[in-house]
């Protein structure tokens, strides 16, 4: 028996978000969607609709009957890509894939397609931005041809779909979402309408063929996902694109995913002849040198599950305006103004009158506080000019008081250390299990490990013999507190630490 539905006569107005697209019974100055202001406009009459009970298209199992073989993971061909997906594509399931204009997903997924085609598996690849010759230009040029692999060029969700039916194919890449409209509704392509429309007929040709499906979505220029935030709700898995233009390194990110977790990182290196992924890429985040120089150190952070070692530097010099420059590149603007208040107040630096510049190496964003104290030890050497020893890396976390904290996944990211070659590591008290063979100085304050930088030389220009400078009451008290400290005992790490330096290969760290 067919389900039944019942018009009634009465109808009453109906209200739209012009930003999200959600529908209301009324009118209200915010949108509860989206919360934007001003944007729900009277949409005309909507009848109102019951819906009796109808036939079932299958009958309610026992969870424990129900053949779990048949959402088993397929591999992409991409390893890093399968390792941000929980091991691959689960047949039925849809993707959606977004990042910024140029950061490489359509190169991406067009290795994908290639890589995943075979004889019992098609892939069908679908160009709303693209003609079909310049896709090919783009195959030709990263290698990406299979005669399993079919192409179309179309803008129209009827034709998307017929060409559904003609390929049957178990891989469907949607490039992009917001290109496609469907000739039953109004409005232009991108629309929160239209991208509700296509993306829900996707999915249930998707669930219905057991078709796995990956769709491209645009950003705004927030880094937001273009379109109604519904788009998120429907699909299955939604990852996230970065990278900076500038930098060879690109970074895939699950933010959300019914398959598997959401804390692993895919890493990829573009390059003129494609794009590939990279099982060991801390080889970028470095720099090659044939000695050690100030204002640099050594950090490893943790990317999902996977530890990175990252350089980062810092530079000062000095300031010829009122007002020093604080500058950062790939690190965090406010925590860096803290790290140096830090640094000054409980490590006894001057840098009131400096310029400071601190960036990272290789385009990657350092966001985690486990940076900290690496940052320190390079805006401490920079001000010394005294190069830290290049087997050496610094992890932890920098309070306010000047005390060192631990962070997350100390074992891991030492046994990462240990297997590039550096021996020696400044860590937060009580590390844990210590890789065989590495030196691991525990430091509980900033001011123990500012002390592991070895023979500070002055930066101060030469005095005339025999002239002495007026010192003020403020310089006598730090005098006296400095004198202090050089009295006390120091613990007996630094000569442990400093005793057998010896420089990293800079191949190995490749």
């Amino acid at each position: 028996m067919a389900a039944r539905t019942k018009t009634t006569a009465k109808a009453r107005p109906s209200y739209r978000c012009t930003e999200c697209g959600a529908q209301l019974l009324k009118w209200v100055g915010r949108c509860t969607e989206c919360n934007a202001w001003g944007t729900v406009e009277e949409h005309g009459a909507v009848p109102i609709r019951t819906t009796a009970a109808g036939p079932v298209s299958a009958p309610a199992r026992p969870i424990g009957q129900v053949d779990g073989q048949v959402a088993t993971a397929r591999s992409t061909g991409v390893p890093e890509l399968d390792r941000v997906l929980g091991g691959g594509l689960v047949p039925g399931a849809v993707v959606l894939l977004a990042g910024e204009p140029g950061v490489g997903k359509s190169t991406l997924l067009l290795d994908v397609a290639a890589k995943a085609a075979s004889d019992r598996h098609r892939t069908l690849y679908v160009t709303g931005e693209e003609s079909a010759g310049q896709v090919r230009l783009r195959a030709d040029r990263i290698n990406a041809l299979s005669d399993h692999l079919y192409l179309a060029a179309e803008q129209d969700l009827g034709a998307v779909l017929g060409h559904v039916e003609a390929v049957n194919p178990s891989l469907l890449i949607m490039d992009s979402v917001q290109t496609v409209a469907s000739a039953e509704l109004d409005g232009a392509p991108g629309g929160p309408a239209q991208v509700r429309e296509v993306a829900g007929a996707l999915i249930r040709a998707s669930k219905e063929r057991g078709m796995a499906t990956l769709l491209v979505g645009h950003v705004t220029k927030d880094g937001q996902i273009a379109g109604p935030r519904l788009l998120e709700h429907l699909v299955d898995v939604v990852l996230s694109f970065e990278g900076d233009r500038h930098a060879r390194l690109r970074l895939i990110r699950g933010v959300k995913n019914r398959y598997g977790a959401t804390d692993e990182v895919g890493c990829f290196e573009l390059h003129d002849e494609g794009i590939v992924g990279l099982a060991d890429p801390s080889g970028l985040f470095l720099t090659r040198r044939d000695k050690a120089v100030p204002g640099t150190c050594l950090t490893v952070t943790l990317e999902g599950k996977r530890p990175l070692v990252a350089e980062v530097q810092a530079l000062m010099v000095d300031s010829q305006i009122p007002s020093p420059r604080r500058t950062t590149s790939g690190l965090e603007s406010p925590r860096i103004a803290m790290i140096l208040a830090v640094v000054e107040r409980h490590g006894g630096v001057k840098l009131g009158k400096q310029d400071i510049y601190t960036a990272t190496v290789g385009g990657v964003k350092l966001t985690e506080p486990s940076a900290d104290l690496a940052i320190a030890l390079a805006v401490a050497s920079s001000s010394t000019d005294t190069p830290l020893p290049e087997n050496l890396v610094a992890i932890g976390e920098v309070g306010l008081a000047g005390e060192v904290r631990r962070v997350t996944g100390v074992q891991r990211r030492l046994a990462e250390a240990h297997r590039l070659g550096f021996t020696h590591a400044l860590v937060p008290p009580d590390p844990g299990k210590v890789p065989a063979g590495m030196k691991v100085v525990e430091v509980a304050d900033i001011g123990e490990a500012l002390r592991a930088i070895p023979g500070r030389r002055s930066r101060s220009k030469p005095r005339a013999e025999g002239a002495q400078p007026t010192r003020t009451p403020a310089q006598q008290g730090a005098d006296a507190l400095a004198r202090a400290r050089a009295q006390a005992p120091v613990p007996a790490f630094p000569e442990e630490l400093m005793a057998g330096w010896e420089p990293v290969d800079s191949d190995e760290l490749g």
